[in-house]
């Protein structure tokens, strides 16, 4: 058939057509590349939609100085711990003991200063190494022993509970207490304030974290062979990285973050409580994937991370404020969970 015949028809020669569908997929892959390449764009993207979204139902009083960095407070813990989560997972693991870890280091900074009468500093350092040590055993069976990382960290869990609540005997101790003797404990809850904005030295250190975490993870070779292990072991093995020493520092540094959280947790609270933050280990996998890290390992972002806690925040004080049940928060958020989860896959099929 000639090509004076197909243009008759209506229909498009045949090198033409193909031409096109190239482009076409060749735009799709593009799209798909580019969203692998910086899997933080969606989550912003997200962030910004529903922050308009609740400015436009609930008023200007949403996207006042006062109530974002209000949501800055609010995501604070879980956004230092979604720092370590968001470690662990890259590598293709997954850690259920950060909660705890949290709980138990500020439990022990509490009690070693009011129980043996350490100097505050001491009992600081005493509660960081904790999370330390912690994250170091779960790293050592991981990558050593083999075991499957949540399985490691389920035990890590229970054995980090059950040590929480038999040390502290469920006593909290109190606010007062700690402000008159030990203030060091709450040195996190300061707040810096101006333009009606109010930033307590906890949201600074999360915002610290996330820069110098993205930096390590963008610009070392420490950050290269996170991803490269997480991407595929044997070959990061075979290209010269250290895959068993990667693993254990991950662990590690990751129980030293959550130890940080457990202080800023002291700062939040004013109080040192053995019954909060017991849902820190969902709520920072909840960030993590709404954030765009895969969970397959080997692609994503620290500062996804951060903008998944603070999507989450932002649902949760947005429909607080319109007077919503609270269950319509949980709704929400589980709908991003699944929708996050679909579209990694998505990407890493497209752009494969």
């Amino acid at each position: 058939m000639s090509e004076a015949t197909d243009q008759v028809d209506g229909n498009l020669p045949e090198d033409e057509a193909v031409a096109e569908f190239e482009e076409q997929g060749g735009l799709t892959s593009k799209i798909a590349h580019f969203l692998h390449n910086n899997p933080a764009v969606v989550p912003l993207i997200v962030l910004l939609v529903s922050t308009v979204i609740f400015s436009v139902l609930v008023g200007e009083r949403f996207f006042s100085p006062f109530t974002l960095t209000l949501i800055l407070q609010q995501v604070a813990i879980v956004g230092i711990v979604a720092c370590a989560q968001s470690l662990v997972i890259l590598t293709a693991g997954i850690d259920l003991s950060v909660g705890a870890i949290m709980v138990l280091s500020s439990v022990v900074m509490g009690k070693f200063t009011f129980d043996l009468g350490l100097p505050p500093g001491i009992a600081v350092f005493f509660g960081l190494s904790c999370g330390l040590l912690i994250g170091t055993i779960n790293g050592v069976l991981v990558a050593y022993v083999k075991l499957p990382p949540f399985i490691v960290t389920l035990g890590m869990w229970q054995i980090a509970l059950a040590a929480n609540f038999l040390y502290s005997g469920s006593e909290v101790i109190r606010s007062q207490d700690i402000s008159t003797q030990a203030p060091l404990l709450q040195f996190f809850g300061n707040k810096i304030t101006g333009g009606g904005a109010i930033f307590t030295y906890g949201v600074i250190l999360m915002l610290l974290l996330v820069g110098l975490l993205s930096y390590i993870l963008s610009q070392t070779a420490w950050g290269r062979h996170i991803y490269a292990v997480g991407d595929d072991p044997d070959a990061a093995e075979l290209s010269g990285v250290n895959v068993k020493s990667t693993l254990i520092s991950v662990y590690a540094i990751a129980g030293l973050i959550c130890a940080f959280a457990g202080w800023v947790l002291i700062g939040r609270l004013g109080s040192v409580s053995p019954q909060a933050g017991q849902l820190a280990n969902i709520e920072s996998i909840t960030a993590v994937v709404i954030g765009g890290i895969s969970l397959f390992g080997g692609r994503g972002s620290i500062a996804g991370s951060l903008f998944g806690a603070l999507i989450v925040g932002v649902f949760s004080l947005g429909l607080r404020l319109l007077g919503a049940n609270v269950q319509w928060t949980y709704l929400l958020i589980g709908i991003l969970i699944i929708v996050a989860v679909t579209v990694d896959q998505y990407i890493r099929k497209a752009s494969a």
